[in-house]
């Protein structure tokens, strides 16, 4: 038996084709079609990834990615034909890993399953990443340990923490980063790299001392990591 994904969609018919499409492609597919019970079965199952509809009836996808990201990092795939949510969802307000838009190829869908659990599987086989000034990384568990702690990261979150961290005081430019999270190189707006950053940086925020910033931006051009505040250029 294959890995385990776990399809949320109340599109029956849909939900059924994409089941198909990933028992054709190696893994176990397990449907529920309402957000009710979601959670507890995300809890209680630990699938390896799961395929998120945006609205379902009972809970929404983004109550269930809220309640989720309490207890697991289990990479989630979102799935909307609601373009004007991309932004919220890839910018980890709500620790989305990736979205597909409907209506969308079922063989999409299954290159974004394994292009996502090829990258964990990546960074599980990788070492620890050594010290990279106040910040430890650990890339089997995609946890960052500081100063004050360590917090639990989504696969998104560590893949740009580890890009900035490879090479400090360079300046990555969005395009760059996009190439470095994103491995399917699809084309994402900048703003979506922007959400990320945000994100990130309020998780390290829990960890380091208070006022102390790692990753600065370069205005105009992107980011880079320093352990400290580099003269000049850097927008407020």
């Amino acid at each position: 038996m294959g890995e385990r994904i776990l399809i949320v969609e109340d599109e029956t018919r849909l939900a059924a084709l994409l089941a198909d499409y990933l028992r054709a492609a190696g893994f176990t597919a397990h449907c529920l079609a309402t957000g009710t019970g979601a959670v507890d079965w995300i809890r209680d199952n630990q699938p390896a990834l799961v395929l998120l509809d945006l609205m379902l009836p009972g809970t929404d996808g983004l109550d269930i990615c809220r309640q989720v990201r309490t207890f697991s990092q289990v990479p989630i795939i979102m799935t909307t034909a609601r373009v004007e949510e991309i932004d919220r969802l890839l910018g980890l307000e709500l620790g989305a890993d990736d979205y597909v838009c409907k209506p969308y190829s079922p063989r999409e869908v299954v290159a974004r399953v394994k292009a996502v659990l090829r990258r964990l599987r990546a960074q599980g086989q990788a070492p620890t990443t050594p010290d990279s000034g106040p910040l430890r990384l650990d890339d089997g568990a995609l946890r960052v340990r500081g100063e004050r702690g360590e917090v639990q990261l989504t696969a998104v979150e560590f893949a740009l923490l580890k890009a900035l961290v490879s090479a400090p005081g360079r300046i990555f430019s969005r395009a760059r980063l996009m190439e470095r999270i994103y491995d399917d190189h699809r084309v994402v707006s900048d703003r979506t790299i922007d959400s990320h950053v945000k994100k990130l940086r309020r998780r390290l925020a829990e960890i380091l001392p208070p006022e102390r910033e790692l990753i600065h931006s370069v205005y105009g051009v992107g980011y880079r990591y320093e352990d400290a505040a580099p003269s000049g250029h850097d927008a407020p």
